[in-house]
């Protein structure tokens, strides 16, 4: 307490659903020393300087639940800590990931507390409580803070690091479902799904996107020719080797043409609508240092369209527009571009802005001026339009406009390429009417097609394809999940998570488990090292194999990693042992452990069920937090906790005299002998039967008939596999003298 600043004195990201909420967080202990003296209302001037400094600070509802109400906290007092969660979640606002969820509550220890805030990505999550810890300090000692110059920073690693808009916008349509996710590498790779029933996209390419179809499409010529075989309306045109050849094709095929690379995109060295060899030859040039080929072809009048086709389906369009100025007499094009074109808020270098700046030294619009006469440094007469780029951004949404038969012939180009999620770009007049009465064209088909202009056009509705493209992968009835068990407790634990996932392998499912006797892959032990964490949980939840998981989570692992799944279809807690506190952490007392430990039963599917010990009051007191149904078990028929579940109609797992019964309701199944009980050296009686009860009761709650779960029992092998030695070293071969 000597000190009078702010101490960040550990940092933990808890990946998964943990003692705080259900999504990923940054947990921060920082020690504020003598500033536990000091309440913003004892600090001049605080309020004045972070309320100009983060003007957003006022959207805080904080504990008052009311625009303002962070504000209100800090004029009344209130503590460093708390400072930093709501100036840390704003800094993360205005750099452009927005979140709003924050705590902060103090420990035992005085000055020290637990600050916890939302975070999309750990690196920014830190880089953000870091300034926030330097911003607060600057604000209680009046010296200046550059605001802008961090969220600049935080800003840019937002850029860097988190999921680009296209891929975003995806994930966020799988969370509305309700279907997982797991960001399988720091770019554009993610996987929607667990084990066996996952998905994985690449921004708007998917596992079911073809490589062969992305090489054809990539190939301007070739894709040109399928579907002009196909009966798809496509340019006349061919492969030029040089300059005076492409306007030799020129002549071929009658001018204007379109002078293009064979495999770019994005409309990178396309000119347009050329009438002369000089425009022709040039263009060639300009199209030959974007690809490794150039393609001459007719030129299309009309407007430059991308239509999105998923799943062989228009779900959205859009139409590109032509960038012109208009002189004033006085002010070069340059000049006109930057006041007319690019001073418009829509235009940026980010990916966010559905408008491109204008460039004056593009080679397209260079091409464009000398075609009627100018320059960038001409001053065109007053009232003269000038057109400066002809491929315009495709940002006006035009999808409702598209006519069915244009619709069909774009699902048909995708479809010959052989790609599921396709940007079908075509030149038309109107969309609104077939493209065979207007002499209109498909020029190109991509993969991986932009989903930016269908999410923020400069003009019209934005459009869900996110939703449409999980849609695609996962109809109605499916959800990307497989059956996950949960265990958590301060015994038996481990015991219970192989027994729950031999009894689940005996029906049919590939069952992977992570626990503190190793991790398995049905029957087979890969890592024999503790694997109740969360990157073990990770390994089994990737693995396209595993049908079914059984994943033990300890105290320590939830406090300091969370949970490796969203939510699991069953919960166990086995007990609520003051031996199991975990005071390093601050967790000190069997009321802060259940506080931990509930974490299991706060996750479970409303379809799903929590196994609970009914022998243990915390435990049961459990039963309320659950969204599914609950289920006890207990040694007893006659505890007081399952008599009333069962009399109310739930289920149960005892012993009711010399055997294991199950019940709903009035009605019992008797289950195994305990005589037939498998026994284990290692394992006192009393821990293998409660260990036993649990897994049947996961079993059960998963569907596994009665008949199956007995065979399971009296199969198991409780003993833990030892580990193989390590094979003797073959003697050296004999050398000849």
């Amino acid at each position: 307490m000597s000190h009078k600043d702010i101490r960040i004195l550990r940092v933990l990201y808890l990946d998964g659903p943990n003692i705080w909420t259900y999504r990923p967080v940054l947990e921060a202990w920082v020690d504020i020393g003598e500033l536990e003296e000091s309440p913003s209302n004892m600090i001049p001037g605080l309020y004045e300087r972070l309320s100009s400094w983060l003007p957003g600070l006022v959207e805080h509802r904080c504990g008052v639940g009311e625009r303002g109400g962070f504000l209100q906290r800090l004029r009344e007092g209130t503590w460093p800590a708390h400072i930093m969660e709501h100036v840390a979640i704003e800094l993360q606002n205005m750099a452009g990931m927005q979140t709003g969820f924050g705590k902060a509550r103090s420990t035992s220890k005085r000055g020290v507390y637990k600050l916890v805030f939302r975070t999309r990505q750990e690196q920014v999550g830190r880089a953000a409580l870091q300034a926030s810890r330097d911003l607060v300090m600057a604000a209680i000692e009046d010296r200046p803070f550059d605001v802008a110059g961090t969220v600049q920073r935080l800003r840019e690693m937002v850029d860097r690091l988190c999921l680009g808009p296209s891929t975003a916008c995806i994930v966020e349509a799988a969370t509305d479902r309700r279907i997982p996710h797991i960001r399988l590498t720091e770019g554009n790779l993610v996987q929607l799904g667990y084990g066996a029933r996952q998905r994985r996209i690449w921004t708007a390419e998917t596992d079911r996107t073809s490589a062969i179809a992305e090489s054809i499409s990539s190939d301007k010529d070739l894709t040109k020719r399928l579907l002009e075989t196909c009966g798809v309306p496509v340019p006349e045109g061919r492969v030029v080797s040089s300059p005076s050849d492409a306007w030799d094709a020129a002549e071929e095929i009658g001018v204007p043409v379109v002078v293009k690379p064979s495999d770019a995109n994005h409309g990178r060295g396309v000119s347009i609508e050329l009438t002369t060899k000089e425009q022709v030859e040039a263009a060639y040039e300009v199209a030959l240092a974007e690809g490794s080929e150039v393609i001459v072809e007719r030129f299309v009048p009309g407007y430059e369209h991308r239509l999105l086709v998923v799943g062989g389906r228009v779900v959205a369009a859009s139409r590109g527009d032509a960038a012109s100025v208009v002189g004033d007499g006085r002010s070069t094009v340059a000049e006109l571009v930057a006041k007319q074109i690019n001073s418009d808020p829509r235009r940026g270098e980010d990916e966010i802005f559905p408008l491109d700046i204008v460039r004056v030294d593009d080679p397209h619009v260079r091409l464009e001026l000398e075609r009627q006469g100018y320059t960038k440094e001409s001053v065109p007469p007053a009232g003269q339009t000038v057109r400066v780029l002809r491929n315009g951004n495709l940002a006006i949404d035009v999808t409702d406009q598209v006519h069915p038969d244009v619709a069909e012939m774009a699902s048909l180009a995708a479809r010959v390429v052989g790609l599921d999620i396709a940007g079908v770009d075509l030149v038309a007049e109107d969309v609104s009417r077939p493209l065979a009465e207007q002499r209109g064209a498909i020029v190109e088909v991509n993969a991986g097609p932009g989903l930016l202009m269908h999410l923020k056009p400069a003009e019209g509705q934005p459009r869900p394809v996110g939703r449409e493209i999980v849609n695609h992968l996962f109809p109605a009835e499916e959800d990307g999940r497989i059956p996950v068990v949960g265990v958590t407790g301060t015994r038996g634990t481990a015991l219970v998570s192989r027994l729950a996932a031999w009894l689940i392998h005996l029906g049919g499912r590939h069952t992977g488990v992570a626990c503190g006797d190793g991790l398995y892959l049905n029957r087979r032990r890969v890592d024999a090292k503790p694997c109740a964490t969360w990157e073990a949980a990770q390994r089994l939840l990737m693995n396209r194999a595993v049908e079914a998981a059984v994943i033990e989570n300890g105290a320590r692992a939830i406090l300091t990693e969370g949970l490796a799944y969203d939510r699991c279809q069953v919960g166990v807690v086995t007990d609520v042992s003051g031996a199991g506190v975990v005071p390093d952490c601050y967790v000190e007392t069997g009321e802060q452990l259940y506080d931990v430990l509930r974490t299991q039963v706060d996750v479970v599917l409303p379809e799903g069920t929590a196994v609970l010990n009914a022998e243990d009051e915390r435990v049961v007191r459990m039963a309320s937090l659950c969204d599914g149904d609950v289920l006890f078990y207990g040694r007893e028929a006659a505890h007081p906790v399952i008599e009333s579940h069962v009399a109310a109609g739930g289920r149960a797992v005892f012993v009711r005299g010399p055997r294991v019964v199950l019940a709903r309701g009035r009605e019992e199944t008797p289950l195994i002998e305990l005589r037939c009980l498998p026994q284990a050296p290692a394992v006192p009686a009393p821990e293998m039967l409660a260990a036993l009860l649990a897994a049947v009761g996961a079993a059960w709650a998963l569907g596994l008939a009665p008949d199956l779960i007995r065979a399971g029992i009296k199969t198991f092998q409780p003993e833990v596999p030892r580990c193989p030695e390590p094979a003797a070293a073959p003697a050296p071969l004999a050398l000849a003298a």
